[in-house]
């Protein structure tokens, strides 16, 4: 990987004007949020790694233009479908987990679609292989045994790609499923499965007069009557947007609380948020469904993608994320949708009980590492697969597992070392990078907070 060499000084203001590009109209609405967001980027590289995909794609840009390249030329690998593929946008090792989905069954596969746009294939990947340096940086492995894990990565992606590109049969390939899952993705799967609707039920709300609402206190807020009102109408317009199967029994949809919400991730500080309590399948307490509604956000690779075929293809950010989820994860979830407030894009889904993010504390072993690492190397590779042209949307109207095989068949043998390459120079940078946000951010030197 090639980038400018830069001193700390030189560096700390290329953050900072690249922090104020992506976050500065947020920061400026609630910088109580993002100083909540940096203390939690400030804990370690990793944490500044997931908080940064801006900072991310802006470096990845910066080192193709110092090699000249540009276009359908931006790098190994890719041409002008290669780089026409929907992508994850902030594939780190931590976006992975368990989500329930349409056909009520528990799948461990990438999740979080926040970032997800169109673009080079490659973009995905790099992304992966640092962040997976950054984990084995601070588990103290070794650049040997860090290298090993990106080409397991590499090695079960290239596999996958080509078993779905020749044409191998569903039952070749399967999901991750309680039937098929190994290892720390059984585990998430059989935490998931443990889970309840219930539970979620009552840890957000509590029943007064017979019926079940909204708890105050734990991040809720309550709504004046204007508000109020946006965020219903806001909800008649997500209705539109469901699929038909989605409203078989339109009683599900009985809205009976409204709030909004604090305390929101590193992904989504500032973004205004609300939850909606909705009657469920049964008029049972028990099967009440609480959806959410969040602004959505411009994802930081669309700053780096010109083709304004891809930024017309959307109605505004909310309709580009579910459009994106869609295509990306077979059988999502069967609520989610888009909608319009106060002139913004909202993304609506369901606030899954199911869900259980992938945790690495406990995954400390190398061979379970390489087991899991080789995984998500398969289920990057079905996630990619997936977006084509068989989701149903026309904007990659072509076969992207065929595409990405072609491609990478024409230099197999520098497929890995490429990601290699790239984890333990971005790997490096992310750390040093990490402690130059630090002192910026104690030192107060990020304008607005």
């Amino acid at each position: 990987m090639s980038l400018p060499q830069l001193n700390g000084e030189q560096r700390g203001e290329e953050i900072l004007a690249v922090f104020d590009t992506a976050f500065g109209e947020l920061l400026a609405a609630d910088p109580a949020a993002f100083r909540v967001k940096f203390r939690k980027m400030a804990a370690s590289a990793f944490a500044f790694y997931r908080g940064t995909a801006c900072l991310f794609y802006h470096d990845v840009e910066a080192g193709s233009a110092a090699r000249g390249e540009s276009g359908t030329s931006r790098g190994p690998y890719l041409d002008e479908r290669t780089c026409r593929v929907w992508i994850h946008g902030d594939l780190h090792a931590e976006n992975f987990g368990t989500y329930m989905d349409s056909n009520g069954r528990l799948v461990f596969n990438v999740n979080d679609f926040d970032e997800a746009y169109v673009g080079p294939f490659t973009w995905d990947l790099k992304r992966f292989a640092a962040s997976l340096a950054l984990i084995g940086y601070a588990k103290a492995l070794s650049d040997d045994q860090i290298t090993e894990l990106v080409r397991v990565y590499a090695g079960a992606y290239r596999e996958r790609i080509h078993a779905l590109a020749t044409g191998a049969k569903s039952d070749e390939v399967p999901p991750f499923t309680l039937d098929t899952a190994q290892g720390p993705l059984l585990d998430a799967l059989r935490d998931a499965r443990s889970l309840t609707r219930f539970g979620l039920l009552d840890s957000m709300t509590e029943i007064r007069d017979f019926e079940r609402r909204f708890a105050p206190g734990g991040g809720s807020v309550e709504l004046d009557a204007a508000t109020r009102y946006k965020v219903l109408d806001a909800f008649d317009g997500y209705l539109e947007t469901l699929p038909e199967a989605s409203l078989a029994r339109p009683d599900s949809y009985r809205v009976k609380d409204v709030v909004g919400r604090r305390g929101v991730g590193i992904g989504s500080a500032g973004l205004p948020s609300y939850n909606i309590l909705l009657e469920g399948n049964s008029d049972a307490l028990e099967n009440d469904v609480v959806i959410y509604i969040k602004q959505a956000q411009t994802p930081a690779v669309s700053r780096h993608i010109t083709d304004r075929a891809i930024r017309d293809y959307f109605l505004h950010e909310g309709h580009r994320t579910v459009i994106s989820q869609r295509a990306l994860q077979a059988h999502a979830d069967p609520w989610l949708g888009w909608t319009e407030l106060d002139g913004a894009g909202q993304l609506v889904a369901e606030v899954s009980p199911y869900a259980v993010d992938l945790g690495w504390d406990d995954i400390d072993d190398l061979e379970e590492i390489a087991q899991v690492v080789a995984d998500l190397g398969r289920a990057t590779a079905t996630m990619h697969a997936a977006a084509d042209d068989t989701s149903g949307e026309s904007l990659v109207p072509f076969s992207t597992e065929r595409a990405i095989d072609a491609a990478i068949a024409a230099d197999e043998e520098g497929f890995a070392p490429v990601l290699v390459d790239f984890a333990h120079a971005y790997g490096a940078r992310a750390r040093a990078d990490h402690q130059i946000f630090v002192d910026l951010f104690r030192n107060g030197r990020i304008p607005g907070l």
